[in-house]
């Protein structure tokens, strides 16, 4: 949902909120509701605001095996009507009082935002209540819902970058619900019923897994009531999956999909570290000098010296089971080896020799500088203070970033990039394919 109003005010509190962002995001108040319900909370009455940021412990790991795509349903239609109010009349109170719900899932969480005015807060929590309390799944909404995501997946169906992620997933993690497409498939959306999506609902959204951070001007007391009347008639437990834990896997040979585009895409990728590894931020920093930007080795090797592609990157992809660095690319079906080549032996060099001392202090400075620049809008910061929360760092974790980057030592990112890279790659290429000329 959008709301002009909202924007405008969202876009002008952005430089305020830029200015505040050392002083208040490091006072973050742990607020716990009567009923026991937490959420960390920066309190901000400079622009009459709330914004919230929750989640729960599910995704599209917790689909029926055999109906991937329910996850994504669900998010998409939360809002689409509950209690007594069909998707018209629910929309119709959400535009009226320029207030956002949105919903998304992810492959291990189903989450949600929340933005409005102060003085509309009342009717935004009270409308999110019923969204998650009483999702009505009506008919109209189900297949008007199921249309979009099959044109979605048709899309995809001719979409290289699409066919890549996917193909990598599968490769990586053969039948493991990390495998299965968040969007689902041709074939198991169709077959996905109202109940489908209201056993999900049941399983999934409990006050177990809940997580929750809120940005604005709204105090710990109100925040409490809010957080109860709002959540509190959840299920105390889901029903939820265990997930195995898996490694990716990494096959002896390249894969290959051939599709008439005019560039061939490149996904490459390995295990990775997991982000309550020790090494973890070390990884990070490593990464950065690697592929984080303009002034990264791959961009420098690949595009800047030889010309092959208009950009490069890979990041560090963590769940709770599993962690793997994937990297992508794209360029001229007929350079695409020396795409590949260049960037493994890149890769390698990384791995055998490490970075220099310059790189290192370079990418920590950037770093620890980048983090605060990134946190200019209250949404942006309770996005952060959610993900701190899901990855069990610590209510004080903004505070200790910084020094976490300058610990990294030279030794320690010499040891850890040779961990991290001194491994076969799975790389999957989609378009025009030539032959690999040395795998």
């Amino acid at each position: 949902m959008t709301a002009a109003l909202l924007r405008r005010l969202g876009f002008a509190a952005a430089g305020v909120l830029l200015a505040l962002v050392p002083a208040q995001a490091t006072n973050i108040q742990r607020v716990v509701s009567p009923g026991g319900i937490e959420a960390w909370l920066v309190q901000d009455a400079t622009v009459p605001i709330i914004a919230m940021e929750y989640a729960f412990a599910g995704g599209s790991t917790q689909d029926p095996a055999d109906k991937p795509g329910v996850s994504n349903l669900v998010a998409g239609l939360l809002d689409e009507g509950a209690g007594e109010l069909d998707a018209k009349a629910f929309r119709e109170r959400l535009e009226r009082r320029a207030i956002e719900l949105g919903f998304n899932d992810s492959r291990e969480q189903l989450r949600g935002s929340l933005r409005a005015l102060k003085e509309h807060r009342d009717e935004a929590f009270d409308l999110l209540r019923l969204a998650l309390t009483q999702p009505r799944f009506d008919a109209e909404a189900l297949e008007r819902g199921r249309a979009q995501v099959m044109a979605t997946l048709r899309r995809q169906s001719t979409s290289p970058n699409d066919i890549a992620s996917r193909r990598f997933f599968e490769t990586a993690f053969g039948t493991h619900p990390y495998a299965w497409p968040p969007d689902g498939t041709m074939d198991s959306v169709p077959k996905i019923s109202a109940d489908d999506l209201r056993d999900y609902a049941k399983r999934v959204l409990a006050r177990e897994t809940l997580k929750v951070a809120v940005v604005g001007d709204i105090d710990a007391a109100t925040l409490g009531t809010l957080l109860d009347r709002t959540f509190g008639n959840l299920p105390a437990k889901g029903d939820l999956r265990p997930i195995a834990p898996i490694e990716a896997k990494v096959p002896p040979s390249r894969v290959s999909v051939t599709l008439d585009v005019p560039q061939t895409v490149v996904l490459f990728g390995a295990p990775g570290i997991a982000r309550t590894d020790k090494d973890f931020m070390t990884a990070f920093v490593l990464n950065h000098i690697l592929a984080g930007g303009m002034t990264s080795r791959l961009y420098r090797e690949v595009r800047e010296k030889r010309g092959l592609v208009y950009g490069i990157s890979e990041t560090l992809i963590w769940f709770r089971q599993s962690a793997f660095v994937m990297g992508s690319t794209a360029t001229r079906f007929d350079r695409a080896n020396e795409t590949i080549d260049t960037t493994e032996k890149e890769i390698q060099r990384m791995a055998t020799e490490g970075p220099t001392e310059t790189e290192l202090n370079e990418a920590k400075s950037y770093l620890k500088g980048s983090q605060m620049l990134s946190l200019d809008t209250s949404s942006k910061i309770a996005g952060a203070l959610l993900q701190y929360q899901l990855d069990n760092l610590g209510i004080d974790y903004i505070d200790k970033r910084n020094g976490l980057i300058d610990a990294v030592t030279l030794d320690d990112a010499k040891r850890v990039a040779k961990r991290l890279w001194d491994q076969r790659f799975l790389t999957v290429v989609v378009g025009r394919v030539a032959q690999p000329t040395g795998n």
